[in-house]
């Protein structure tokens, strides 16, 4: 461990495979995954289809840069924009989701500059996260992430997330002339799973569109199934103008997308912008691998179908205990808020099989793969209870 930088708290375990919706460790001890890698694997794991896929393109071509033709970017790039509904878009290709909402970040300011406003000034939301580059921590809200790495860019405006007021009032406060954007996440993951009024969206977006302000949205955690649609933005019938997508795009091979609507993807020129390994063959076929599975199957449905399920029942069962403050959710994405720190709640989990992960200190986060079933599901919650229950009685 002398040889890598110190900045990960990693668990005493060693997963060596999985199988599906289990992981195992170099002791052969089984886990229930019901955090999917921080919502990466989406399809589980050695998913057979994706498995072939890589194997089949990695003993034809790896990678070949973007100094030219990628045809699987455009196969890709056709399902993103058809699934998205946003007609004629286009999309760049990049590695993680940092670099998506980078992506994101520069059309803004683009934008800003092509109506002669000199500093574009974006609206952000209080406890997002969407990276950890230089632009992404600045618009993000963690001390944590952003600590020694001052002075962050000031170019963001930063609001309560899920409150019109504040950002109604920004409409007609002295700042209005260069804001340009509103960049936000339809479900605040790291936040500890922050699900916005039913409204909220809608009126975001109607606010965005009487002020011609772009609507971004960081679909990064929400996306690719998790929430019951594919994308998040669809449970509320409206379209933004970019979307970042990540995690679960290629089930555990790196890549990032930005889906720009084709009036304000023209503001890119060549040489603008750019990415070494961004969209390459082994990419991009298991992305395509990936969307195939989800929509053929309609993976998307079952998440929506098994999250209501498998939310009810944990405030079913966890109704009693006093040390918990709320169960959010929507879909496969899932929060359980106890009202004290509890990362140390995690080796207890591996002693009784079970993988997730915390956020904001006090949060339990689950974002299991879609492939999860309800007895899987029945299994995890028998075993939550007695987790949270062992943790508690060592306070």
């Amino acid at each position: 461990m002398e040889y890598l930088l110190n900045v990960y708290s990693r668990l005493e375990i060693n997963f060596t495979h999985g199988e599906g919706v289990w992981l195992f460790d170099q002791h052969a001890n089984r886990y229930l995954d019901l955090i999917a890698g921080l919502g990466v694997t989406i399809l589980g794991h050695n998913h057979p289809k994706i498995t072939s896929a890589i194997c089949q393109q990695a003993a034809k071509l790896i990678h070949s840069s973007n100094m030219v033709q990628i045809p699987q970017q455009k196969i890709l790039a056709k399902m993103l924009v058809h699934l998205s509904g946003i007609k004629h878009a286009k999309v760049f290709f990049n590695n993680s989701g940092a670099e998506a909402v980078e992506t994101a970040i520069k059309l803004i300011r683009l934008y800003g500059h092509s109506k002669n406003i000199n500093n574009p000034k974006i609206i952000v939301m209080e406890k997002a996260f969407h990276g950890r580059t230089i632009a992404t921590l600045s618009a993000s809200d963690n001390i944590d992430i952003q600590q020694g790495f001052e002075p962050l860019l000031d170019c963001f405006i930063r609001i309560p997330f899920n409150d019109l007021a504040t950002l109604n009032k920004l409409t007609i406060s002295k700042q209005k002339n260069n804001i340009v954007a509103v960049l936000l996440e339809p479900i605040q993951g790291e936040a500890g799973i922050k699900i916005p009024d039913p409204n909220y969206l809608k009126a975001v977006r109607e606010i965005c569109s009487a002020n011609n302000w772009l609507m971004v949205l960081d679909e990064i955690q929400s996306g690719i199934g998790r929430t019951g649609q594919l994308f998040c933005y669809q449970h509320y019938n409206i379209l933004p103008d970019a979307i970042s997508i990540a995690k679960g795009l290629a089930n555990g091979i790196p890549i990032g997308a930005c889906i720009i609507n084709e009036s304000l993807a023209n503001l890119f020129k060549p040489k603008s912008h750019g990415s070494t390994f961004g969209g390459n063959q082994l990419a991009c076929t298991a992305a395509i691998s990936t969307l195939e599975e989800i929509v053929n199957h309609k993976l998307y449905e079952q998440a929506a179908i098994n999250g209501a399920y498998f939310l009810t029942n944990l405030q079913k069962h966890l109704a009693n205990n006093s040390h918990v403050v709320a169960i959010r959710g929507q879909g496969l994405m899932i929060g359980i808020e106890l009202d004290i720190p509890c990362r140390e709640i995690l080796p207890i989990a591996l002693q009784h099989g079970l993988f997730f992960n915390i956020t904001r200190q006090s949060v339990i986060r689950l974002l299991p793969p879609l492939i999860i079933e309800k007895h899987h599901i029945d299994l995890a919650i028998e075993k939550l209870v007695l987790v949270i229950k062992q943790f508690l009685s060592t306070l």
